[in-house]
């Protein structure tokens, strides 16, 4: 059985699930650095037949697909999933939370659990309560340089430098002299001890 030449798909929905399933299955073989004969090996199916697929000289087989998925280590459905290509541009919307300005870099419904934003810290006037939740925090100074207390270790974190650390450590973030711009990655732990107002 043909893989995309079902009656129920519409001539141009096959089309574009097939480009999708060959550009995804080139995309992936390439992140990898495998070439297609090492493909051809994990997947149990010749070098050239995978070469007309990927350049669409070849319709491709749904057993293929499934041996192709296999040898790729992935699924069918991330290989036929759709491109979302009209919704790739993220619009931050600045936000204000205890005294730090955000903009949010990703979408509320990542599935991996990230969260990604630019921050401006305040200067540091006085040191506040140290916070302490589950989870790892990392950030990345874009300008000025960030005072970061662990613990009781004060650490100096110059724009270019970047900090990973265990959150259970009592912790805070200001700029030291001025505010400071970081680009930060939070676990769900992180946004919500950080970025929730309570």
């Amino acid at each position: 059985m043909r893989l995309l030449a079902h009656r129920l798909l519409p001539m141009t929905q096959e089309g574009t699930i097939e480009s999708t399933a060959r550009r995804r299955l080139r995309s992936l073989r390439l992140a990898k650095g495998w070439s297609l004969d090492e493909l051809a090996r994990r997947s149990y199916i010749g070098a050239s037949t995978i070469s007309r697929i990927e350049t669409g000289h070849r319709r491709v087989a749904l057993d293929q697909l499934v041996s192709l998925a296999r040898g790729l280590e992935t699924t069918v459905d991330a290989l036929l999933a759709e491109d979302d290509s009209e919704d790739v541009i993220i619009r931050p919307t600045r936000n204000v939370v205890r005294g730090a300005t955000l903009w949010m870099l990703s979408r509320g419904d990542d599935a991996s659990g990230r969260i990604v934003a630019k921050m401006r810290l305040p200067r540091l006037k006085r040191a506040p309560e140290p916070r302490v939740h589950p989870g790892r925090d990392w950030f990345y100074v874009l300008d000025g340089v960030a005072h970061l207390l662990l613990g009781d270790r004060h650490h100096i974190v110059t724009a270019g430098q970047a900090a990973e650390f265990d959150t259970m450590t009592p912790h805070w973030i200001l700029g030291e002299g001025r505010p400071v711009d970081v680009l930060t990655i939070f676990d769900r732990h992180g946004e919500r001890a950080h970025l929730h107002p309570t």
